[in-house]
């Protein structure tokens, strides 16, 4: 059993990457932790340094990162790129910090664990002092697939991603915001940040295209992550990733098959018991889950649950996920890793 809030000790906790928009989230989710933070630092970029922003009802100085930046910090949360995780993790480390990193930095590193605390929590050991965030999609998916798989081994996956602006930063869900307004106004509005037209459109995932497979980034990191979550190195994993039109929430629509016939109702049952997830799924009233209902909620959503009828023997499953990307995805998770070496 964790020790109660009151009796931890203070912590010194550091965000790198505070003003952007997982650093936001995460120095929310620490507000909301049970990690005593005695200090908090936050770091940004050097056009930020002297900026304020709030924790806690107080104000705290934007800091410039540097080789001095971690000394006597206890947690550090990474919400930067890989570059700059990759210089300065390791840093943060030999300071004495736990840390915690956002980025694709370590995510495939053997020595580091790639963790998502339901799941394979028990990685983190009083050693650990690198761990691994998953990529978003890897996240939410696995929460859904996990708990089946305990109940029958999961064989193969196929699965499409409904994947919203936010994923890719805040000038994404501007230039959402503006191209809709331009498009209902009857203006133009040419594509800056994304390459296609984002208003009332979707399109393959904006990550780059690997020549020889013909999959895109963003599936490659899925499929390479989901396997290692799951600790399945060989699973067959086959996904469609697309940017849709919704500010905030990835949704997943996936067939799972498994070792053997698992039914529609005991898989209710298993997903509606697992911490983390909430089972949405009524088919009397054609509600399921939606990224409106899981925008700013710790939980993710799963249900559409139905035999795939693809497949007669029973062995597979048809599911729908919606996952708050920027908090199970990324900023909660994080901060639900640094609670387990609290």
């Amino acid at each position: 059993m964790p020790a109660p809030a009151s009796s931890r000790p203070m912590k010194a906790v550091a965000v790198v990457g505070a003003t952007g928009a997982v650093g936001k989230e995460i120095i929310g989710c620490l507000e909301q932790s049970r990690i005593q933070v005695g200090q908090i630092r936050l770091y940004a970029s050097d056009r930020s340094a002297g900026k304020k922003m709030t924790y806690r009802g107080g104000e705290v100085e934007l800091e410039t990162l540097s080789d001095d930046a971690f000394r006597g910090v206890d947690v550090a949360l990474f919400a930067s790129e890989a570059d700059i995780s990759g210089r300065y993790a390791p840093i943060a480390v030999k300071a004495g910090a736990f840390v915690v990193d956002n980025s694709s930095a370590f995510r495939m590193d053997p020595g580091t664990p790639l963790v998502v605390p339901e799941i394979n929590g028990a990685l983190v050991t009083p050693d650990t002092r690198l761990v691994a965030n998953p990529n978003c999609v890897a996240a939410i998916l696995t929460m859904a697939l996990f708990p089946l798989h305990l109940e029958a081994r999961v064989n193969r996956v196929w699965a499409a991603t409904y994947q919203a602006a936010s994923g890719a930063g805040a000038a994404a869900v501007e230039e959402l915001e503006l191209s809709t307004r331009a498009f209902l106004d009857g203006k133009a509005y040419p594509p800056k940040v994304l390459p296609h037209p984002y208003a009332f459109n979707l399109f393959s995932h904006n990550a780059s295209i690997d020549p020889a497979t013909g999959y895109n980034g963003e599936e490659l990191k899925v499929i390479a992550e989901t396997r290692r979550i799951m600790d399945l190195p060989g699973l067959p994993i086959s996904i469609t990733a697309v940017r849709v039109p919704v500010q905030r929430t990835h949704a997943i629509a996936a067939s799972v098959a498994f070792d053997r016939p698992i039914t529609e109702a005991r898989a209710r049952e298993v997903l509606s018991q697992f911490p983390g997830l909430r089972l949405v799924d009524d088919r009397a009233a054609n509600h399921f889950p939606m990224p409106v209902e899981a925008s700013g909620k710790s939980d993710v959503l799963v249900g559409r649950i139905r035999t795939d009828l693809g497949d007669p023997s029973g062995r597979t499953l048809a599911i729908f996920i919606a996952g708050d990307q920027l908090l199970k995805g990324a900023a909660l998770n994080a901060v639900q890793i640094a609670e387990l070496a609290a």
